[in-house]
């Protein structure tokens, strides 16, 4: 399987049109029609491209990598609405349902990997199986900090408006400017792979070029699970799950919180490679090695 193999789709949703990549990833010789389904989700800011590395040491899957609602190629949110958990829980069923995927398994990194969680937590009935990259559940709080968070994200909505975007003048700077972001949080993404992301997650202007994701997605959230109702969600994923960890561990998920996570998977097994945050991007062959045929073993 080759990149160039990987085909722009776009279907509507009640949220508007979501843009992505998908492609039949068959090994040599496989003449199957029916292979297993999988939607790929990514990180926060990132887009389909995220994907691109790993789909070409993947085998045996209809793969479909959408840009999720405000990243990528994909609509914006309506003005006035936030981007939530919640909501990408149905905006991933949306994209499902307009695929004419009843059941289907999920692949997610980070973001996409919380959202992947609450996906299968929610609906057991359609998620078939789950690989969770360098995530598990969603970001906690502690009740102690919920008036506080609110204010802030509040806050943090209303001083946008209007607030002007910056314009690189070519992609190579926005390429670093990319790295430098991940730097903050700890993810060593290395220069080719961040031009992948650019390359898909900007828009040509005058002067150059902006991100064309929605500027909504960099403001705080206004609510977020405790510890105690993250640990019912996983718990409550009844699928087979594969989780995959970096080492070293993310500040925002650190040992031995994310250990304790996947040890309440009723069905799951946790695999620790050394690696930076994107490291199916950064290492590919090695990812794609740990989740081997776990889509494609009958259940």
């Amino acid at each position: 399987m080759r990149a160039r193999e990987l085909q722009e789709f776009g279907v509507d949703t009640p949220l508007g049109r979501i843009r992505g990549l998908r492609g039949v990833l068959r090994r040599d010789g496989d003449a199957r029609d029916d292979l297993p389904r999988v939607i790929a989700l990514h990180g926060w800011l990132d887009n389909a491209a995220s994907f691109v590395p790993l789909a070409q040491h993947l085998h045996g899957i209809e793969l479909v990598a959408p840009d999720l609602p405000g990243h990528g190629a994909s609509a914006h949110l309506a003005p006035g609405a936030d981007y939530s958990f919640a909501g990408a829980v149905n905006s991933v069923l949306d994209i499902a349902d307009a695929l004419g995927w009843e059941r289907f398994n999920l692949l997610g990194h980070s973001m996409g990997a919380g959202i992947s969680s609450l996906v299968a937590a929610a609906c057991p009935q359609r998620v078939e199986r789950l690989v969770a990259i360098e995530a598990l559940g969603a970001l906690a709080e502690v009740p102690e900090r919920t008036v506080v968070r609110l204010r802030d994200a509040i806050a943090a909505t209303r001083a946008l408006r209007g607030k002007s975007l910056r314009v690189f003048p070519d992609l190579a700077i926005a390429a670093r400017a990319r790295m430098a972001a991940g730097a903050q949080v700890g993810s060593r993404l290395q220069l080719d792979a961040a031009r992948l992301l650019v390359e898909r997650g900007v828009v040509p202007v005058e002067g150059g070029f902006r991100w064309s994701s929605d500027p909504r997605l960099t403001l705080p959230t206004m609510q977020r699970m405790t510890e105690p109702q993250i640990r019912d969600l996983v718990a409550g994923i009844e699928c087979p799950t594969r989780v995959i960890f970096a080492d070293p561990a993310q500040p925002y998920l650190p040992e031995p919180l994310r250990r304790e996570r996947a040890g309440l998977l009723p069905r799951g097994e946790l695999v620790v490679i050394e690696g930076g945050h994107h490291l199916h991007m950064e290492q590919p062959e090695r990812v794609a090695e740990v989740i081997g045929d776990f889509f494609v073993t009958a259940i």
